[in-house]
């Protein structure tokens, strides 16, 4: 079905707009960055020595908070040749299967990043392979720092926190890298909430439909004409 997204509520309608103002402040400051960065470098012989690692966090970020969105608002692309080659109601149980698999990637996605972001926040990762069966007693990283981006002023509450009160000269870690278990997270609600749909019939499958290309072509049809 269609990959317009129409929130119906006002809770619904602000969570949309932050996610849209959200991606594009990422956008922006990414855009920025690297324009400050190619002035000072060829008009000044100099740069921001952390501009290249902000902006390949904030391209992690984007990546991470927009996988979730995508699903939401039924952006993601995919292959639909045998869909559409079979009846509604095989095309149905398919789309059931598509689901099920995503549920259980989505799962694993976010335990995976849950372990590997903990201990930079000095939190313990969860025992199993596969299914989180416990807490295990994880190894403290949370001394860890990023590469280039100084520490700013403003976090500095953090440090009794999370550092046993040393002081941080670079940004820790788990700062940039807690969209891991964000990112993650949402993405899981997303789908649960498409399989919801996909129950209640509103939408067919996971991932957009031919109607984009349908737009396309009436666009460039428009533009022959004129």
């Amino acid at each position: 079905m269609s990959g317009h997204y129409e929130p119906k509520t006002a809770f619904s309608r602000f969570v949309h707009e932050f996610e849209e103002t959200f991606i594009a402040i990422i956008l922006g400051l990414m855009t920025i960055i690297t324009f400050i960065n190619v002035v000072l470098r060829y008009g000044f012989n100099t740069g921001l020595i952390w501009g290249l690692e902000a902006t390949a966090f904030l391209f992690a970020w984007l990546v991470l908070f927009g996988m979730s969105y995508a699903v939401k608002v039924t952006a993601h692309l995919g292959v639909d040749a045998v869909l559409n080659a079979v009846p509604p109601a095989l095309r149905r149980v398919l789309g059931f299967v598509a689901a099920a698999i995503c549920l259980a990637y989505a799962f694993l996605l976010m335990k995976g990043a849950w372990d590997y972001w903990a201990p930079f926040a000095g939190f313990d990762a969860t025992t199993g392979r596969w299914f989180p069966t416990g807490f295990a007693n994880s190894r403290d990283q949370a001394w860890y720092e990023v590469g280039d981006i100084y520490m700013v002023e403003w976090l500095r509450f953090i440090e009794p926190i999370f550092n046993q009160g040393e002081a941080y000269e670079k940004l820790p870690r788990f700062i940039p890298y807690v969209m891991l278990p964000i990112g993650a997270a949402l993405l899981l609600f997303r789908f649960v909430q498409a399989t919801l749909r996909l129950i209640r019939g509103e939408q067919e499958s996971l991932i957009v439909s031919h109607e984009a290309e349908d737009a396309v072509d009436e666009v460039r049809h428009q533009n022959a004409e004129d």
